[in-house]
């Protein structure tokens, strides 16, 4: 591939890149960012610590990418050391020192002073080590992180990484890709926030988890808006957990058009003392299916029908991979679709940082969330689709051992956890097409239970067995043929179009592919016309919401609205949102006149 670099490039600090406090959703004031220069080694996997460190990393941008300094393919024969030194905090009395890491692909053990002070599997998902009682009396303390990431040759989750790309697989990722940081926390504190909103009720009911087992702790809640606090209450901790539902009058509900969103303040209270603080805050929006005024399945938004139509974002960049360069560039295609007059995003088969969601929160978009799918054998499905059978027939195992399912278990587990403070998210899709499918009904009703505020699609695409609150189609060059209505489920395209426009000076390859292919700006943009309006004919017979593939270029698909650095939208966002207005418009008057239950 040839190297391709964003405009955000430039403006990395390398001494701290990506500077921004990390977690949006639970805020404390004291924190420190580790991230910056980490010295590095590579070593075979078996092999003990290295006795010195001889290449240096910019962290948090992986291995493998231009941005990180270290642009070589990790196998999973090999492991990656990684060492740094940092100033010895100060603590107060029963205070705890934290070590986070946002995200680590794909194993992390990490020792403190060369005491081990823990491990974590997981490529997607935050967590943290108390590294308190590992410090020592000393100026600075020494950090070891030792990583590693089998890629395509292991049994975990991992999205399209791959170790050779090609097609709609892309560059493996390994390592650090998300913030390293500090953070002093009381002995006990708060852990973490869901608030869910009862629109019909004016009411918000927030539970805030605790790291208290004993019974005289409380919570001191205050919900506010632009600066005027609306209510207050406090809450006992019961069993590590308070519970507090607040009134508040002419609840203001969060939407893609007015994404409002409201304030918390949360103390930890033991008897008058306030043990901790922490900033939130919550969009106030309920989801469902219902029956519109013409009898149609479709999706709801706080009481009323509401086309999803977004992209399909896979969030790589050229330069940093897993990584956006700046949080600037990280909120840009949230921005850059909101420009081009969508409403909604699929995040495919990929988990962003904290970060991205509260973007999406604040600018109001809508968001699929995938489940990164376990490893699938592309190209031995290609093979399948040569000997003339259509993607639904290939014979697919749709079973996995206990120990691979109860990883695929876990890091989902893990999503839904960390991501479940996210008024954007309305779609969990655990299962894309086939890629590693297994145990679906069980797995669909497991996320239904557990988080009840949100719908879950069936697989989407390909392989529906159905159960989900969605049936959910991927058709390229037939999206004229839609689908038969199903008698109890909303229908949807979880993916479409895929449209190629090859625009040089813009590519990290010669040849490219997409769905179909356009050679000038202006046949792919008569062309996209077309397809919508067709999408906005369906509309009208049923088809509840779109995919479009896809927001970026990326590797080898050049499908992209805009090409893989961002820096050329291939159709102007106001020809795009153009044709947009129509198909959101659809269903302005087909609401049922009663709120539909989630």
């Amino acid at each position: 591939m040839k190297p391709l670099r964003t405009r955000w490039a430039d403006d990395v600090d390398p001494d701290l890149p990506l500077p921004e406090y990390p977690r949006p959703q639970l805020r404390r004031e004291r924190w420190t960012n580790l991230n910056g220069r980490w010295d590095l080694a590579i070593q075979p996997r078996e092999a003990s610590a290295p006795a010195s460190f001889d290449q240096e990393i910019l962290v948090p941008f992986p291995v493998g990418s231009a941005l990180s300094g270290v642009q070589q393919t990790v196998g999973p024969e090999e492991r990656i050391w990684l060492h740094r030194s940092f100033a010895t905090p100060a603590l107060g009395e029963r205070e705890r020192l934290r070590l986070h890491f946002g995200a680590v692909d794909w194993e992390a053990e990490v020792w403190c002073n060369d005491q081990r002070v823990g491990l974590h599997q997981g490529g997607f998902d935050p967590f943290f080590f108390d590294i308190t009682d590992a410090l020592v009396a000393a100026d600075e303390q020494g950090l070891v992180v030792a990583i590693w990431d089998p890629t395509d040759a292991g049994t975990q989750p991992l999205g399209k990484q791959i170790r050779e790309p090609f097609g709609i697989q892309y560059t493996a990722v390994s390592g650090i890709w998300q913030t390293v940081w500090l953070e002093p926390v009381p002995d006990r504190c708060i852990e973490r926030i869901v608030a869910e909103t009862k629109l019909d009720l004016d009411a918000v009911t927030v539970r805030v988890r605790t790291s208290c087992t004993e019974a005289e702790y409380q919570v001191e809640i205050a919900v506010r808006a632009a600066g005027v606090t609306l209510a207050r209450t406090t809450a006992a901790v019961v069993d590590g957990e308070a519970v507090a539902e607040l009134q508040l009058p002419g609840l203001h509900p969060w939407s893609p058009e007015d994404p409002f969103l409201h304030d918390l303040e949360i103390h930890l209270l033991r008897g008058d003392a306030r043990l901790d603080h922490v900033e939130s805050y919550f969009g106030a929006r309920e989801v469902a299916v219902d029956r519109d005024a013409d009898g149609y399945w479709r999706l709801f938004l706080n009481g009323e029908p509401i086309f999803h139509l977004g992209p399909l974002d896979q969030g790589w960049w050229p330069d940093g991979l897993y990584t956006a360069p700046t949080d600037e560039a990280l909120a840009f295609d949230i921005e850059a679709t909101k420009r081009m007059g969508f409403n909604t995003i699929r995040k495919h088969v990929k988990v962003e940082p904290a970060r991205w969601y509260w973007h999406a929160d604040r600018l109001g978009v809508l968001v699929w969330q995938d489940m990164p799918n376990l490893p699938f054998d592309l190209r031995w499905f290609l093979r399948e689709l040569g000997k003339g059978q259509r993607p639904e027939q290939v014979p697919f195992d749709f079973t996995r051992p206990d120990e691979v399912a109860k990883t695929y278990r876990r890091e989902l587990d893990a999503m839904l956890d960390s991501l479940a403070p996210f008024a954007c998210i309305v779609v969990w899709v655990p299962f894309n097409e086939a890629w590693g499918q297994h145990d679906t009904d069980a797995i669909l009703a497991h996320v239904a239970r557990r988080d009840p505020t949100r719908l879950v699609d069936g697989p989407s695409g390909w392989t529906d067995t159905g159960t989900g609150a969605i049936r959910d189609h991927h058709v390229y060059n037939a999206e004229k043929d839609l689908p038969p209505l199903e008698p109890d489920r909303p229908l949807v395209y979880g993916e479409f179009g895929g449209l190629k426009l090859h625009v040089e000076e813009h590519v990290v390859v010669e040849e490219g592919w997409g769905y179909a292919e356009a050679e000038t700006p202006e046949a792919l943009a008569e062309a996209y016309e077309e397809l919508m309006e067709v999408i906005g004919g369906l509309v009208e017979r049923g088809l509840a919401g779109a995919i479009y593939t896809q927001t970026t270029d990326v590797e080898g698909e050049l499908n992209g609205l805009l090409t893989y650095d961002r820096a050329v939208f291939k159709i102007s966002p106001q020809r795009l949102a153009a044709a947009h207005r129509g198909i959101l418009g659809r269903l302005l008057n087909r609401s049922n006149p009663r709120r539909p239950s989630s």
